[in-house]
């Protein structure tokens, strides 16, 4: 049986450092992007520790803006963070998927999004951007607003650059130097 006793809060170095330690591999990886890195955060193995996941919900809750009204997390790495963060802000989150399913509802958005509601999405690792984009391209399709986009690590590849010119507001917890890559 687990300790259920509360464990002490991670500050933002040792949420950095935890992470690096737990996710942080090295090789030649091939990233969603298609660029080939000699590093890769694997989001599984970090996003699946109950102390870095604590903390993690925690900071992205800190930075929500006051207006937001459902949070949103990228399938399949973002969904445990945008789960995390939704119980931590007492606010709803949805799903959105990069591609529809090919049965039951068919549905690229999955949980309740409502038109004029104002979203924040929550990801994981960013490389150029693009999944992040896409999934607000598909909320904003189905009538939402989103205000701005928080990442956990930022591969400062681009990501900031093409998230800001396709009109969003970008914060990002870490870089890769904030864990001590590069």
């Amino acid at each position: 049986m687990t300790d259920p006793s509360p464990r002490p809060e991670l500050t933002r170095d040792a949420l950095a450092a935890r992470i690096a330690e737990v996710a942080l591999l090295r090789g030649t990886f091939t990233l969603r992007s298609g660029r080939t890195s000699n590093f890769y955060l694997d989001k599984y193995l970090f996003e699946t520790q109950p102390d870095i996941l604590r903390a993690l919900a925690k900071a992205f809750a800190e930075r929500l803006p006051p207006d937001t009204d459902r949070l949103a997390g990228p399938e399949l790495g973002a969904v445990t963070l945008a789960a995390a963060t939704a119980m931590q802000a007492n606010l709803p989150f949805v799903l959105v998927r990069n591609s529809k399913k090919g049965y039951g509802s068919g549905k690229l958005i999955e949980g309740v999004l409502k038109p004029g509601e104002k979203v924040v999405i929550i990801e994981d690792i960013l490389t150029t951007g693009g999944q992040i984009v896409e999934a607000a391209k598909t909320q904003e399709a189905a009538g939402a607003q989103v205000i701005k986009m928080i990442g956990t690590n930022d591969r400062v590849e681009g990501a900031r650059d093409n998230i800001e010119a396709a009109g969003y507001r970008y914060e990002s917890l870490f870089t890769t130097k904030d864990l001590g890559i590069g």
